[in-house]
C-alpha cells in the first residue's frame, strides 16, 4: 500500500538495489537506494519496492530517495528493513510492449510469513501463510500472486496458505536468495480475483 498514485507493472522484477540508508521522520521512513538504473529515474516517477509502489522525491551522491508513510509501514514489511537489505526493483509499466506478467499495481494488499523453502534439485518450493480472516484475500492453484514484487503462479493453494515454484533465475536474480524460514514478505493478489471475489459477495 502506498499513498502515491502508482501505474501499474507486471511483477518483472527489473534489478536487485540495495538500501543504504534509512532515516526516521516522524511517522515516516525515507529510504535512500542505490540502484543499476538510478540515472535513468526523475523525479516524480513510481518504482516498485518488493511490490511497494513508491514516488521518487530525491536524488543524492548516486542513490535516489523514497519516502513510506505510516500507513506503507503498518501493511509492509518495510518495518523489518535495514540498512543493506536488498530490495526488488520495477519502474512502471509501459503499454508499447508484451506483457510478461501479470497486472500489479504496486499496493501491497497484506503481509505473509515464509514456512518453508524446500530445494528441489535447483528449483525452490516456497510456502507463505497469511491471515485470510482478516482480509479476505484468496489464492486459486495456478492463479497469479505477487511476492516482495515477482509475479508467480501458486502451485498449491489451501485457506490462508499457498506455494509457489522458484525458477533458479528468479531466484538467483531477485531477493529471494536473502529470505528465511519466518520472513515477512508483502502480498499484493490478483487483481481479477479480488473483483470476482467482491462480486460474489454481493
Amino acid at each position: 500500500w502506498s499513498s502515491d498514485v502508482c501505474s501499474s507493472d507486471l511483477g518483472i522484477v527489473e534489478g536487485v538495489g540495495k538500501l543504504i540508508k534509512a532515516e526516521k521522520d516522524q511517522s515516516n521512513l525515507h529510504l535512500w537506494i542505490e540502484a543499476d538504473f538510478c540515472d535513468e529515474l526523475k523525479i516524480d516517477q513510481s518504482v516498485a519496492h518488493n511490490g511497494v509502489c513508491l514516488t521518487v522525491v530525491d536524488f543524492k551522491d548516486g542513490l535516489y530517495k523514497v519516502t513510506a508513510i505510516e500507513e506503507t509501514l503498518q501493511k509492509t514489511n518495510f518495518n523489518t528493513l535495514k540498512e543493506g537489505d536488498l530490495i526488488n526493483l520495477e519502474r512502471c509499466l509501459q503499454f508499447n510492449g508484451r506483457i510478461d506478467g501479470h497486472i500489479v499495481q504496486g499496493h501491497v494488499d497484506q503481509t505473509g510469513k515464509i514456512v518453508s523453502i524446500e530445494n528441489q534439485n535447483g528449483s525452490f518450493f516456497v510456502t507463505v501463510e497469511y491471515d485470510e480472516a482478516s482480509s479476505g484475500n484468496v489464492t486459486v492453484e495456478k492463479g497469479s500472486i505477487c511476492l516482495n514484487g515477482i509475479s508467480l503462479t501458486v502451485v498449491d493453494s489451501k485457506v490462508g496458505q499457498f506455494s509457489v515454484a522458484i525458477i533458479p533465475y528468479t531466484w538467483e536474480f531477485t531477493n529471494l536468495n536473502q529470505v528465511k524460514v519466518g520472513d515477512t514478505m508483502n502480498l499484493e493478489f490478483d487483481i481479477l480475483g479480488k473483483y470476482v471475489k467482491r462480486l460474489f459477495q454481493k
